[in-house]
């Protein structure tokens, strides 16, 4: 036998098994009760109901805050209304941080108000504020360029765009901008540090988020400008010095947050868990209904859709709603918790990119070419949605830290492309959200997450593409 033919016929029995079935077909019943779930949901309107409670009867819900702990009271109430069992909070301590004020105008050579906010995490500035030059960086890779004592008593401004994208890349790419601009300003001289906000509108409306300090650099106060503000800023810069003024007046405090966590019991597995979550908090900008009050009603709604049907499936379906995600701490703080039981998770997903419809689902590795992958297939189709060749490696920040302990995720994919123009803005209210959007996510997750739990698979056993 040639060489060539003998190392393909030594290939072949992998290439086989690396894109075959479980071993046990999803029976045809489980796929039509999946079916008929998500049909169910593109009628129903009890998500919709939801969103609209939680962003009008509580509003804006900032992690740690007074209102936080009503939303998860709130919850808390509709879950054990819906028929939800085992409904708990789940509590952990956090610094709690509060914006206070915030102002900012060019002093010279013209001055003018500049619409800004105060990144989450920010130390204030002085009483008075910080009146200093402003150093005006095109993009963050020349801040970067700065040499060490470059911005010496300066105030670091970065102008770069952020790219829009339907799938959300271009936010990733930029994040270094806010989590560690501040740092790397300070590590240079800069005593503040303002950037163009993170979002991809034209409107004078800034985008808050979290800001990550490095240990051992000075933290400075920082902020973001709205779009219009920083190009203005752009067209001054070159012409002649530009002098700002910046006033914030933020405070932190020990305080604790809460996950909300209802089962609908699995009948013959129930330690055996599919979890699917959202998180409650949101910036206190707005009421928080793309980021995420509609992750927590499209969760919510499929289970409940799940908990409704004649008879459980077998395994658990659990539905959290974290907290504290908006500062960093729900990821840590459920894994820490729930760590123990890890490895009875046999799938999680969380929804976190607002109320557009799901267009693909992206599935553990090795799961797509499997029976459940084609029963997958089969729930999406009608749904207008499709499945990825892509797999889901990593999740999102409510569950990454349980991927990284081997949970097998799941990722359905929205059409992101206006997302970024209202994330974390004041813009962010429930009249952005379409009802029969938000019915189609929630048809996506009802249908999956009952596969999921009715079928025997185990994701971390399947083989994976070479």
């Amino acid at each position: 036998m040639p060489k060539l033919a003998q190392t393909l016929a030594a290939l072949l029995p992998a290439l086989f098994f690396a894109g075959m079935a479980e071993a046990e077909p999803v029976p045809a019943q489980i796929t039509a009760t999946a079916q008929a779930l998500g049909q169910k949901a593109l009628g129903d309107r009890w998500g919709y109901r939801f969103l609209e409670g939680l962003t009008s009867e509580i509003g804006q819900r900032l992690a740690g805050t007074e209102a936080e702990e009503r939303a998860a009271q709130w919850a808390m109430a509709q879950l054990k209304q819906a028929g939800f069992e085992n409904v708990h909070l789940e509590s952990f301590p956090m610094t709690v941080w509060e914006r206070g004020t915030e102002s900012a105008a060019i002093v010279k050579p013209a001055p003018q108000r500049l619409v800004l906010t105060a990144l989450g995490g920010s130390v204030a500035t002085p009483p008075k504020g910080i009146e200093a030059e402003a150093v005006i960086f095109p993009t963050y890779a020349a801040m970067l360029d700065a040499p060490m004592g470059a911005l010496k008593g300066k105030i670091a401004v970065v102008t770069q765009a952020m790219v829009r994208t339907p799938d959300g890349s271009g936010y990733g790419a930029a994040n270094p901008i806010r989590r560690a601009g501040p740092s790397e300003a300070a590590r240079r001289g800069a005593v503040a540090y303002l950037m163009r906000s993170l979002g991809t509108d034209s409107h004078r409306l800034a985008h808050t988020g979290a800001l990550n300090y490095s240990e051992g650099v000075a933290r400075i106060p920082a902020a973001a400008l709205a779009a219009p503000d920083a190009e203005q800023l752009d067209r001054l810069a070159g012409k002649q010095p530009i002098t700002i003024k910046l006033i914030l007046t933020p405070t932190e405090h020990p305080g604790q947050s809460f996950t909300v966590s209802g089962d609908v019991t699995g009948r013959e597995r129930p330690d055996e868990i599919v979890l699917i979550g959202a998180h409650l908090d949101s910036w206190d900008l707005a009421t928080g209904a793309i980021d995420d009050g509609a992750g927590d009603a499209i969760v919510a709604g499929a289970a409940r859709l799940i908990g409704m049907l004649p008879q459980h499936p077998k395994r658990t379906v659990r539905v959290a709603l974290f907290g504290a995600e908006e500062m960093d701490y729900s990821g840590a703080a459920y894994a820490k918790a729930h760590g123990a039981e890890a490895a009875n998770i046999v799938l999680a997903a969380e929804s976190d990119f607002g109320a557009r419809a799901v267009y693909a689902v992206q599935l553990p590795p090795g799961a797509a070419k499997s029976d459940f992958g084609a029963a997958a297939g089969r729930i999406l189709t009608p749904l207008h949605a499709l499945l990825s060749r892509e797999p889901a490696l990593r999740g999102g920040s409510d569950i990454e830290e349980l991927a990284a302990m081997g949970v097998p995720v799941m990722s359905p994919r929205q059409n992101g492309l206006d997302y970024f123009d209202i994330h974390h803005t004041a813009d962010d209210t429930f009249d952005k959200v379409d009802a029969a959007e938000l019915s189609q996510n929630i048809a996506v997750w009802a249908g999956l997450a009952y596969l999921a739990a009715e079928s025997d698979i185990d994701f971390r056993a399947l083989p994976k593409a070479p």
